[in-house]
């Protein structure tokens, strides 16, 4: 495959790197740089990784500093929000039993521990219903609805989920169940199903432009609008009204976990709530800390690498409820409890990724080696669990830098196979599936542009395959640039100092949207290289100006690791990091790519 440096010459030469890409080094807007530049006493450096991020001289305050006085929407400017404001406030003031039915992820978690919270500061409890993954699916059911009638809910509150769940919605109606749903996700078309209420900024006649906020960003937005109608009411627990603070580090954590692009107040909220969060108010996050081995939690990579999969854990292959009732917990012992089983379920939740990666990986090498152009990786197995397959999914995009659709069935997991799709940017991976859908080629399915999930028989699979190929011819150069890896900057090793990474953070927090600098070192030897763990690689790179401590994760039996543990001379990219042990804090760079040196 052919491809272009969009922005030049590809650096140091790097046409295929070990890891399959293309390197590139982008060109800047000189005059930016230079008015970044007198903004910030003239750090060049910062300067540049501001402008490659679009950053204006107005607005590079407000950047570095996001705060939550100055990002903070206005609540009324939420399609019904208010309305929904009105009617929690009534039953909170009333005593009604309401019960939030939460999806079983992080973001659904963290959005019903907030709620779970604020109504506990109102006097009141709130009730939690999680559908199981396998039985259930996603979202409300009709099912679901007549149990929580029958069982005494006054209202109900749809977190995470909810906004296209027609049917479900339509039996509440049916049966008088007032439902209140808060969401983020895309909706079609442009009718809105009757409800109670619709909180979703993705809706179509909502002008609050938050279409970017995970749901616990939309719920923290909500229960600031209760607290606003009840000051402007003059209600209040005895206590006084809750201090929405204390559940910022809530906010952000489900900010994180679902991806949600890094800007407005997305970028507040995490930075603010990492704050709340390093505190160890929350019980439950404390209690995950601890059995994890953490000290304080700080960062983004804590919340979004640790304490993410544990609590994923129990939606992905246990009991769904266990998230939600940690991060809910406000006693020490329960919390513990709690915690412990998520951790062993995340223990359980690794092997079966590892094994499903293992023979998912030989099919996507297989599926190349038959034709070294194809467009998207199709996996399958009897057996693979619905919990892990998204996640081995991103594994093979991001090994392969292709689409890719991992697909599993039986075993207990029901005749009608499963699947769960990744994406690279550019190929709408979601439309893509729908598309299929709509043909007949699988059953159902859909989802958004990096992401998408499908049901089918099993023996559709072949026929989606090649379906799926076709379809991905027409996106060759956007496959192409999947390949690109952008390299911000150039370091020497004797220059990766404590105070580089402390530079670098001041434009973090880093995640969705908002792209860690990578770094690029130049002909580097390579020294002490071992394997840590089972897949893991550490080493030391060394030139002239000094020696760099390097960590690549499952690196060590790809190309990356062999030319490491070989001792070959390489070009490294990575991301700097502080890393403490025993009371010291050193540098490391995580590589992401090596190249040799020609």
């Amino acid at each position: 495959m052919n491809e272009t440096a969009r922005n030049g010459e590809h650096l140091f030469g790097v046409r295929q790197s070990l890891t399959g890409r293309f390197w590139t080094l982008p060109q800047g807007d000189e005059a930016l740089v230079r008015r970044l530049a007198a903004r910030l006493d003239g750090n060049d450096l910062l300067a540049r990784l501001l402008a490659q991020r679009g950053v204006s001289p107005d607005t590079v305050d407000s950047f570095l500093a996001p705060t939550l006085r100055t990002e903070f929407p206005d609540p009324s400017g939420f399609a019904d929000m208010d309305k929904a404001a009105g009617l929690v406030l009534e039953a909170l003031l009333d005593g009604r039993n309401v019960t939030v039915f939460a999806d079983y992820d992080v973001d659904g978690g963290t959005s019903s521990a907030t709620l779970a919270g604020y109504f506990r500061a109102w006097g009141r409890q709130l009730g939690l219903y999680v559908p199981d993954r396998l039985a259930e699916g996603y979202g409300p059911s009709p099912e679901a609805f007549r149990h929580l009638k029958e069982t005494g809910s006054d209202l109900v509150i749809t977190v995470d989920c909810g906004a296209a769940a027609t049917r479900a919605l339509a039996e509440a109606r049916r049966i008088d169940l007032p439902v209140i749903v808060i969401d983020h996700h895309l909706m079609q078309g442009e009718e809105i199903p009757e409800t109670a209420a619709l909180v979703n900024p993705n809706r179509s006649d909502c002008e609050s432009g938050c279409g970017h906020l995970a749901a616990a960003g939309v719920v923290f937005v909500f229960v600031a609008a209760v607290n606003r109608l009840a000051r402007q009411r003059g209600v209040a627990p005895p206590g006084g009204l809750p201090d929405l603070m204390r559940w910022l580090d809530l906010c952000a954590l489900g900010t994180l976990c679902d991806m949600a692009p890094l800007r407005g107040v997305n970028r507040a909220f995490v930075r603010q709530g990492l704050k709340v969060m390093a505190r160890g108010d929350n019980a439950g996050l404390r209690a995950l800390a601890d059995v994890a081995g953490l000290g304080t939690i700080d960062s983004v990579y804590h919340a979004t690498f640790v304490l993410g999969p544990r609590l994923n854990a129990g939606g992905r292959v246990g009991d769904p409820w266990l998230a939600a009732k940690l991060l809910a917990a406000d006693d020490r012992g329960e919390a513990i409890a709690l915690a412990e089983r998520l951790h062993a379920l995340n223990d359980e939740r690794k092997a079966l990724e590892q094994d499903i990666l293992e023979s998912a990986s030989a099919q996507a090498e297989r599926q190349i080696g038959d034709d070294p152009d194809c467009g998207i990786l199709v996996a399958s197995g009897e057996g693979w669990h619905p919990g892990v397959i998204g996640i081995v999914a991103g594994r093979l995009k991001d090994r392969f830098h292709l689409p890719a659709i991992v697909i599993g069935w039986g075993d207990g997991l029901g005749p009608v196979a499963k699947g769960s799709a990744r994406s690279v940017t550019g190929v709408n991976i979601g439309d893509a599936i729908a598309a299929a859908a709509k043909e007949g080629v699988i059953l159902s399915g859909g989802g958004h542009a990096m992401a998408g999930g499908l049901s089918c028989e099993p023996g559709q699979i072949p026929a989606l395959r090649d379906w799926m190929a076709a379809h991905m011819a027409d996106f060759a150069e956007e496959r192409a640039a999947a390949r690109e890896l952008l390299v911000d900057t150039l370091v020497a090793p004797g220059a990766a100092s404590l105070e580089l990474c402390e530079l670098i953070d001041r434009i973090g927090p880093f995640g969705a949207g908002a792209r860690q600098p990578v770094l690029g070192f130049r002909d580097l030897r390579i020294v002490n290289a071992r394997r840590i763990g089972t897949h893991h690689l550490k080493f030391q790179a060394e030139d002239e100006t000094g020696r760099l401590e390097c960590l690549a994760w499952r690196m060590a039996d790809e190309p990356l690791g062999v030319a490491a543990l070989s001792g070959e001379r390489l070009h490294l990219a990575g991301r700097l990091k502080a890393d403490e042990w025993n009371g010291r804090r050193r540098v490391q760079l995580e590589v992401i790519d090596a190249a040799l040196v020609e």
